[in-house]
């Protein structure tokens, strides 16, 4: 039987392996942390959270939350874990990161079928199924060993994270606990801006120095991920119709409408750190410290983590990966997580798992598996294979990638789409089972 190497323990690594080992398969798996961490990790456990906590609405009716209710049929040992370690967050399912990748690392530890080697692998052995699950980070060897196999550069975008605060330094005569849009429970910390108000940061923020880009990265930055400065100089009301935007809440302190409110969301189950909502950027951190003290309860605010920005890799899925995400030039080798082209956690978490299926089926000689575009993970899918070549973009989880409906009420639409979704899972698991 071939060996199986899964090269990096991010999201997509871990959850490969472990469905892999957890079906008696034995799995080599490589991450360098212990010898060196990327500029964006900053801890040494596999499975790793770096960005926002929050792994989008958990609300069934929802693209995200049927999501999750098929890879939780579908056996993903990462989405269980993080239900078990979920914080309060309305409809949305946030973890605690630090305690979410503590259970991941200790599962992939005592797990008799997984071999960890901690080293920095920049070729693809022979006679093995390789897994390259490196993210977006990937190092400039497994780069270079990639476009030798691939024979084509990458694609990049820049991706950015939020600052975190500490809870205790923020004014709470000031700030107040609410809901997200009216919906779900008071889970979210808000700091109400009148229009004065929001004028002045709005006009200290687009204004702020920004870490210098190279003239190469300066048109590549991914929307989902979009800096909160860059959205900001589209003009003075579009964060105010975006992570600002102050539907559904009303000011406790004053019983006024706030005319924009920064929104931030627990970080730990502990509640003593948050992270503010939508505040991914790249300016520097003494600005950052100075432009967002600006927002009323963050005056005195203590940044436990700045925002940071750094390059992402992609691979031009259409044109270098077959449906199963196998490289065309050599489909021993899978490309797992977002640097196959898909984007956010869950979605990364759904390509691990994707590959693993297929690597089984691969190994006993059996058909290997294609989800319909009835679902969210056949539709993702469904979307990378047949991407526009010459402008590809990484995808998230969405109603638009699926097979329509014909259904005016959009109530009533996303429930056909869930309840189709999960009944065509049901089908796979049978043939998965055979």
């Amino acid at each position: 039987m071939l060996k199986i190497n899964v090269i990096g323990a991010g999201l997509a690594g871990s959850e490969c392996a472990l469905y892999l080992a957890n079906r008696g398969y034995t799995v080599n798996l490589y991450d360098m942390k212990g010898e060196k961490l990327s500029p964006a990790h900053h801890s040494k456990n596999f499975a790793e959270i770096v960005c926002s906590n929050s792994l989008k609405s958990d609300d069934d009716t929802t693209a995200s939350g049927v999501f999750k209710r098929e890879l939780t049929l579908l056996g993903s040992t990462l989405l269980n874990t993080a239900y078990k370690v979920r914080v309060p967050a309305g409809q949305a399912l946030a973890v605690d990161r630090e305690a979410f990748s503590d259970i991941i690392t200790n599962e992939i530890k005592k797990n008799k079928n997984i071999k960890i080697h901690t080293e920095e692998i920049d070729y693809f052995e022979e006679n093995a199924i390789t897994i390259v699950a490196t993210g977006p980070l990937t190092t400039d060897k497994m780069c270079y060993a990639l476009k030798n196999k691939i024979g084509e550069d990458f694609l990049y975008f820049y991706d950015a994270a939020s600052p975190i605060i500490s809870v205790e330094s923020i004014d709470m005569t000031k700030a107040f606990f609410a809901s997200r849009y009216d919906k779900g429970d008071a889970d979210y910390l808000n700091c109400a801006m009148d229009k004065n108000e929001y004028l002045t940061f709005y006009n200290e923020l687009i204004n702020a120095k920004t870490i210098e880009l190279h003239d190469f990265e300066k048109n590549n930055v991914f929307e989902s991920c979009m800096p909160i400065e860059i959205m900001a100089k589209r003009g003075e009301d579009a964060i105010r119709f975006g992570p600002l935007k102050p539907v559904g809440i009303k000011n406790p302190h004053s019983q006024n409408r706030p005319y924009a409110v920064v929104q931030l969301r627990k970080e730990n189950n502990n509640g003593t750190m948050f992270n503010m909502v939508g505040f991914q950027t790249n300016l520097t951190f003494g600005e950052q410290k100075r432009v967002f003290s600006l927002i009323p309860g963050l005056e005195n605010a203590e940044f436990l983590r700045y925002g940071v920005m750094h390059t992402n890799h992609y691979i031009n899925f259409p044109k270098a990966l077959d449906r199963y995400s196998r490289l065309k030039v050599d489909n021993n080798i899978y490309i797992a997580g977002q640097l196959s082209g898909v984007e956010g956690y869950v979605e990364s978490i759904a390509s691990g798992l994707y590959c693993a299926i297929n690597v089984i089926r691969q190994i006993e000689n059996k058909p290997l598996i294609s989800f319909s575009a009835d679902t969210i993970i056949g539709g993702l899918y469904n979307y990378l294979v047949n991407a526009n070549i010459t402008n590809f973009q990484p995808i998230n989880a969405n109603f638009g990638i699926l097979n329509p409906i014909n259904e005016r009420d959009k109530t009533k639409r996303n429930s056909m789409y869930r309840d189709r979704a999960l009944a065509e899972i049901n089908k796979v698991l049978i043939q998965i089972k055979e």
